[in-house]
């Protein structure tokens, strides 16, 4: 399964998704790309790293190791839209977040690759996200899933403007308990970031497919704008300056405001009722 998603199990009421760090495409793919380079670009870039911690909170870390180019987890599995009249990326994305395409002419996937990239690698990870989620509902009456994602402060073809530090995503309030919401708002208000809830970013498949505060299950989408941990290159990115190093001192005061919003999360898990 390692091969597919790395899973690192604990037992506390807390379930840490990060499902687009992955960089490994197969040969067979990147052969058709227009270049490696252009296929990593939207990466979230350092994000494993960044949530590190999460060991010493005995939460259950799943990452997808292959890259969001070959099949995105995070999209609905029909192909449909999650934001229908905006700008997006596909299930098996073509262009790049900037609109560039990703692949050479005649080479995108056609609808039998992208069924072969969907059983192989989409549905493996929700189903090891569904199996943890069972687990820990066994041993808590509630539980937290926290889908971790980070992107480029500046997209114009995404948003307009400058997108704040950190994003929340609750699927318009529906994946999750609404006072949990504020709990999570109140951590992103106190830390001197930026922040925003249900804005550009309301969480994708991950948040609205496995969100089920009725059955206490509590999922949320934090979206963090990279230069909130990186010292991101602004506005224009290209080979020679993007991904920049991860530098830990540059992220140490955004994995402070993280720490915090875990304890949050074991504390609203814990409670009763």
């Amino acid at each position: 399964m390692n091969d597919i998603v790395e899973i690192a199990r604990g037992d506390a009421g807390l379930i840490v998704s990060i499902p687009h760090t992955g960089t490994r495409i197969p040969p067979e793919i990147e052969r058709d790309l227009v270049s490696p380079w252009l296929a990593l670009k939207d990466t979230d870039w350092w994000v494993e790293r960044l949530y590190d911690f999460a060991g010493e909170f005995n939460a259950t870390v799943l990452r997808a190791v292959h890259s969001r180019t070959m099949i995105d987890v995070n999209r609905d599995p029909s192909g449909a839209s999650l934001y229908p009249g905006q700008a997006t990326t596909g299930l098996c994305p073509i262009e790049t977040f900037d609109g560039e395409p990703l692949y050479k002419p005649d080479r995108a996937p056609d609808k039998f690759e992208i069924e072969r990239r969907r059983e192989f690698y989409f549905q493996p990870y929700h189903a090891a996200l569904t199996r943890e989620i069972v687990r820990l509902k066994e041993r808590h009456p509630r539980i937290v899933l926290l889908d971790c994602h980070s992107i480029r402060s500046i997209i114009p073809r995404l948003f307009s403007g400058e997108l704040p530090h950190m994003n929340i995503g609750t699927n318009a309030g529906a994946s999750c308990d609404l006072g949990f919401a504020h709990v999570v708002q109140a951590v992103c208000d106190a830390s001197g970031f930026s922040w925003v809830s249900n804005g550009r970013f309301k969480g994708g498949w991950v948040t609205r497919c496995h969100g089920r505060p009725a059955l206490g299950v509590h999922a949320i989408q934090m979206e963090l704008a990279c230069r909130s941990y990186l010292d991101e290159p602004v506005p224009v990115v290209d080979e020679k300056n993007w991904p920049p190093p991860y530098d830990e001192a540059r992220a140490e005061r955004m994995r402070t405001t993280l720490r915090t919003l875990f304890k949050a999360c074991l504390a609203f898990a814990r409670r009763a009722g």
